[in-house]
């Protein structure tokens, strides 16, 4: 097999692997897309959500809020302080692969890949035919502080977690059932 085609092979299941956006799922390893938890006190944690570039802004902030609320009722508390709260963009811009139907047609001669600059061949050192395009991913991190009793009514940051959750739950996208009879 021409190494063009094995490349083009690899980029079109890594490409079918992630046609959906981030399901609301724990992180399946450490920077891994989904929800991850870290307790810092008895009370107190530290809530990320990442998603992957199919994943809005929108939708990772309300998994954040929904994770904070269903880990708050899972500890026995009530309501819940955010008492810091970021949302982080990582903008990339990639590489499609070679050129398909360039100016000189598909590509015969010797194709590789740079770091800094992409696919590369050695006719076109400007690669001005090179197909990209920009990828964001999403992260949302917050530290909240757990309460019994009723949500204090002068805190804009409180947040009563029955309510939460039963408001954002609609929104919230599950994982597709696995097994033979999705």
């Amino acid at each position: 097999m021409r190494p063009a085609f094995i490349v083009l092979i690899l980029a079109a299941a890594l490409v079918s692997a992630c046609a959906t956006a981030t399901p609301y799922a724990p992180a399946d390893r450490p920077g891994g897309y989904g929800f991850s938890e870290q307790r810092l006190e008895a009370n107190r944690l530290k809530v990320t959500v990442r998603g992957n570039s199919l994943t809005t802004r929108e939708a990772v902030e309300d998994q954040l809020l929904f994770r904070a609320a269903e880990t708050t009722l899972a500890n026995g508390f009530d309501h819940f302080v955010v008492t810091s709260r970021a949302t982080d963009a990582d903008r990339r811009t990639v590489s499609l692969g070679p050129p398909r139907f360039g100016a000189r047609g598909f590509a015969p001669e010797f194709w590789y890949y740079h770091r800094g600059f992409g696919w590369r061949s050695a006719y076109d050192p400007f690669w001005s035919d090179l197909e990209t395009r920009e990828v964001v991913r999403f992260e949302a991190s917050a530290e909240i502080v757990m309460f019994k009793g009723a949500k204090p009514a002068d805190r804009a940051d409180a947040f009563d977690a029955r309510d939460v959750s039963a408001s954002l739950a609609p929104r919230i996208q599950r994982p597709a059932p696995e097994g033979p009879n999705r």
